[in-house]
């Protein structure tokens, strides 16, 4: 259950995040995904992401929309977004944008590749089984940034990941 309570200084109200503390969530987000990969927690592709919605939505923890500058004009892309956003409030599951999916592969290992063919990283799906105790500091980091930009009205923060 998402907590909706707001305790923010003055600067986080008008939106003003500092560029130490957005890195702090870029890399807090790049651990969810690096620890959460080895333990089968992650799911790749907007038809991916959309059946394992349908099937086990309550252990989904984060998800991830990725798009490069070629990608603002797909209106099959954003109406998938659109709906796949309001499932995920509906369903109070955190919701990033982020904007460069060669980074989002490179910080998964190369996982967007699957041979010579280039994987869907457009939606990620960060999960948690059943039966784990998965506790990672990292996460409620990035979960904290996404109910503090809610409480900003920002409902679907981004982050723009940098080149490395």
């Amino acid at each position: 259950m998402l907590d909706f309570r707001c305790k923010m200084t003055f600067e986080e109200l008008n939106g003003d995040y500092s560029i130490e503390r957005m890195d702090s969530v870029i890399k807090a987000l790049e651990e969810v995904l690096r620890s959460a990969l080895p333990q089968g927690c992650i799911t790749v592709g907007v038809y991916e992401a959309a059946k394992s919605l349908n099937v086990d939505p309550d252990n989904v923890v984060l998800c991830i929309l990725a798009t490069d500058d070629d990608d603002v004009k797909d209106v099959a892309l954003q109406i998938h977004f659109t709906l796949i956003q309001a499932f995920c409030c509906e369903n109070d599951i955190n919701i990033l944008r982020v904007n460069n999916t060669r980074r989002l592969a490179h910080i998964l290992g190369g996982a967007g590749m699957h041979g010579s063919e280039q994987m869907d990283l457009h939606c990620i799906l960060v999960t948690v089984p059943h039966a784990s105790t998965w506790k990672n500091p990292a996460l409620g980091k990035v979960n904290r940034f996404c109910r503090e930009s809610r409480c900003m009205d920002q409902w679907v923060p981004i982050i723009n990941l940098p080149e490395r």
